[in-house]
């Protein structure tokens, strides 16, 4: 088995049954604890409900993708050994990688907040990352000045 995602074993991932969206569908697969796909479900929409309501818009979606696409990280980092020494070097991220770092960011800072119900996290977490805040775009902006700061040793990337 390869070490990298080739293009032949990333899934097909099918829209969601209410807004047919693969994206929704993605969020309801990494909110899923436990096999539990209803409950993941029904958590999800309700997020998006509270968030276009507080928000005031008429379509969840639109926001859902704003605060993907604030969240999105556009450089990671990698650890690489060169010379008897390990350097922090930036790599730009690529489309798939992402959103799988969108998405994982968004359920965990969701799932770090206290209170309330998960769909009441979700849908804050919603809202705060649309409004470029929360616990996602922090580690978005962690990310990028930790990219920033080792920017020196990108040459290693193509050694």
């Amino acid at each position: 088995m390869p070490r990298k995602t080739t293009i032949n074993l990333q899934r097909t991932v099918s829209p969601d049954r209410k807004y047919q969206s693969v994206l929704v569908q993605r969020l309801i697969n990494k909110s899923m604890l436990d096999g539990k796909k209803q409950v993941a479900e029904r958590a999800v929409y309700d997020a998006l409900e509270i968030a276009a309501k507080k928000l005031g818009s008429e379509n969840p979606l639109e926001i859902f993708e704003k605060a993907l696409k604030n969240i999105s990280p556009n450089f990671e980092i990698k650890s690489r050994r060169v010379g008897g020494a390990n350097y922090q070097i930036p790599f730009p991220v690529a489309g798939h990688r992402q959103m799988h770092y969108a998405f994982s960011w968004l359920v965990q800072s969701a799932r770090l907040r206290h209170g309330s119900s998960y769909a009441q996290r979700l849908a804050l977490e919603i809202i705060d990352a649309c409004g470029e805040t929360g616990g996602a775009f922090k580690k978005k902006e962690d990310t990028h000045r930790m990219a920033e700061a080792n920017r020196a040793f990108a040459h290693f990337a193509r050694a």
